[in-house]
């Protein structure tokens, strides 16, 4: 008798991390279906979590307000929960079209070990960016709409205010900028260290340099907008990144606000920034920010990892407080 090898069987399930509830996290199985002709079969490599978004998420945080607004690409159920969360993924296509077949590839989709989407919600990964780093992608991408919002010029001088996920990501940007003067501003003096492995300067926000042409405000906190606002030379701009979930920060507009002719602007992912808005596309920002992280120094960011079936207890010591966590990194191998 001859033996035969059985074909290998599809995957019909999957897992998922969801939010059941505020302050609680767990690990559901569904049924995975069959990808269409126009669809891929994505095997989780690696995700990550945004900490300061997803701990608001964990919390129960969000405003009301704004949930919609803040629905993820892939989302499932409603905030504050039950709901499905998250949008750093890296994996291999197993099915799909025959150009992505086996590529790593980067999608905006929750923390799930295998997940089928249209083909055209994942974008390769260069060949010489690891997985735990491709899942900045996100961050990166936030921080490059940033940049083409603020429009930095030879010469200028820049602050960063913020050293969490997105400050950094923007900062390590920026240094690749013929600028006058760059410094990365944050309270804790724990980010000297991220501030050198990333080649830039670190100082405290008391001794952060005055008479900036571009502030980009990434802490969060209401003394952080006011002690980026200080740092701008007269009509200087900030460009504000920070997401405040439920708080509504003071913003200081007496003093010399209006004799300085100071400028504050939003930045927000959510759509490409006015000045490359007609000749760049969404897909076009991710392919630029997944490039930028050929760069080996965006390692700095990765501050810990740990495995999927540990991501309700890792999310919640998260959500209570972590300061020195930039990028947590989720493997499901």
């Amino acid at each position: 008798m001859t033996d035969t090898a059985a074909a290998p069987e599809e995957p019909r399930t999957c897992r998922a991390y969801w939010t059941a509830e505020p302050g609680r996290g767990e690990l559901r199985t569904a049924e995975l279906p069959a990808p269409g002709p126009e669809e891929v079969l994505v095997r989780a490599l690696r995700s990550g979590i945004s900490r300061g978004t997803e701990s608001l998420v964990h919390r129960g945080l969000v405003p009301a307000r704004v949930h919609q607004r803040m629905r993820a690409p892939f989302q499932e159920g409603d905030l504050p929960g039950p709901v499905k969360y998250g949008y750093l993924s890296v994996g291999v296509v197993e099915q799909g079209p025959e150009g992505l077949l086996g590529r790593r590839v980067f999608s905006l989709h929750p923390h799930q070990d295998r997940y089928v989407v249209p083909a055209s919600a994942v974008t390769p990964v260069p060949d010489d960016v690891p997985s735990g780093r491709a899942v900045l992608a996100g961050s990166v991408e936030t921080a490059v709409n940033a940049l083409w919002e603020a429009a930095p010029r030879f010469g200028d001088r820049v602050a960063v205010v913020g050293a969490g996920m997105i400050g950094a990501c923007a900062a390590a940007l920026l240094a690749r900028f013929p600028l006058a003067r760059l410094q990365l501003v944050d309270p804790q003096p724990s980010r000297g260290e991220l501030a050198a492995r990333l080649g830039l300067e670190h100082v405290l926000p008391e001794d952060a340099a005055e008479e900036c042409d571009i502030v980009l405000h990434a802490s969060s906190t209401a003394a952080g907008l006011a002690r980026g606002l200080e740092l701008l030379g007269d009509e200087g701009e900030l460009i504000e990144l920070s997401w405040y979930g439920d708080e509504d920060p003071a913003v200081p507009l007496g003093a010399d606000f209006h004799a300085r002719r100071l400028q504050i602007r939003a930045s927000q992912v959510g759509a490409v920034a006015p000045a490359r808005r007609a000749r760049r596309t969404t897909a076009d920002r991710l392919t630029t920010a997944l490039d930028a992280l050929r760069d080996p120094r965006f390692d700095a960011l990765l501050s810990e990892t740990s495995s999927f079936e540990e991501l309700p207890a890792t999310m919640a010591r998260l959500a209570a407080g972590a300061p020195d966590v930039l990028c947590h990194v989720v493997r499901y191998d």
